[in-house]
């Protein structure tokens, strides 16, 4: 067995590597199915917070992804077409600029996710699951009905947005980018667990009324919690419209908070690197068994049963050598 922060520069070492040797090797497109893990297991690092972390089983973290990327997709579009988001009562203009882009995608997410948390967290159990779904399809059925933006036919982007320094159409520079951010999303996550919000998180979950007891206000942290967790899935919807180059409605769909959620159960709920283990084992099964047949997330059904019935904790917690402080 394997200690867990050993596993996880294993990971993250791994997921470095093989873009590194793909574009020594000059194959571009294995370039881009490490960035598009990178961004997916960022998403299912801002859920993990929530779910594994806070117990709140949300299954409309997608409304959040999907904000993210029309925040792109949106501020790109004016941009690109060379008119002002806005004119009155002041001119907003659009932007090519990612640092700007994420800033409005995380700032309008963690918007987003206050008013969706402070409504859902007032139910609980099977409620709160079906609360935060209502708002995905509440999202999705918006988008699709928005013609200003492309509507169920989606929003295309010509050119990938900029970045101070780098040349973001080079695809391993655009990963680098990408691998930087969930670097940096991954120690604040840890830093934050750590410290006594993460401890508070953490006992409100497994037993609210104590935590209560000592005066915790619970709902204000699970509340904060998923504020957080919806900024950084903004994040990653920002960079995976950028990645794609096109947003559409799809983003805000449950089957995407399934994905979502997928990644995290793979990897291991509440381990600081079980999203990037779940989300780069997605994305090898899906390379390697859509070749097999167009159904098949058959399989990856019979992996995630098997995963829920025989390692519960995931791919993690099945070769770590010691169970997880939040588990």
């Amino acid at each position: 067995m394997i200690k867990e922060v050993h596993l996880n520069g294993i990971i993250a070492l791994g997921l470095l590597l093989v873009p590194l040797g793909a574009w020594w090797w000059d194959e571009p497109f294995t370039i881009t199915l490490a960035t598009k893990a990178a961004i997916l297991a960022l998403a299912g690092v801002g859920l993990n917070l929530a779910l594994g972390q806070g117990g709140m089983v949300s299954l409309g973290h997608a409304v959040f992804f999907g904000i993210g990327g029309y925040a792109m997709g949106i501020l790109a579009s004016h941009a690109q077409d060379f008119q002002p988001l806005l004119q009155a009562p002041f001119v907003i203009e659009g932007t090519k600029s990612m640092p700007v882009i994420w800033l409005t995608a995380m700032t309008a997410s963690a918007i987003a996710a206050l008013v969706i948390g402070g409504l859902s967290l007032r139910t609980s159990g099977v409620y709160f699951i079906m609360v935060t779904l209502a708002f995905g399809q509440m999202f999705y059925y918006f988008a699709i009905s928005w013609p200003a933006y492309g509507g169920e036919d989606g929003l295309s982007i010509y050119v990938r947005n900029s970045f101070p320094g780098l040349n973001t159409l080079d695809p391993i520079q655009f990963f680098a980018l990408c691998y930087g951010l969930l670097l940096l999303v991954l120690f604040f996550m840890s830093r934050l667990m750590a410290s006594p919000f993460g401890l508070a998180l953490n006992g409100a979950r497994q037993n609210q009324d104590r935590v209560e007891a000592v005066g915790i206000n619970s709902y204000r942290v699970k509340l904060a919690a998923f504020v957080i967790s919806g900024a950084v899935t903004g994040l990653a919807g920002a960079l995976f419209a950028d990645l794609n180059r096109f947003v559409s409605p799809t983003m805000f769909s449950w089957q995407t908070s399934g994905e979502i959620m997928i990644f995290v159960i793979l990897g291991g709920m509440a381990r600081l690197f079980g999203p990037v283990a779940g989300a780069v084992l997605f994305i090898l099964l899906e390379h390697a068994l859509e070749d097999l047949s167009d159904y098949w997330h058959i399989y990856l059904g019979l992996v995630l049963l098997g995963v829920v019935l025989f390692a519960k904790g995931g791919l993690i917690g099945s070769l770590a050598a010691r169970p997880a402080r939040h588990a």
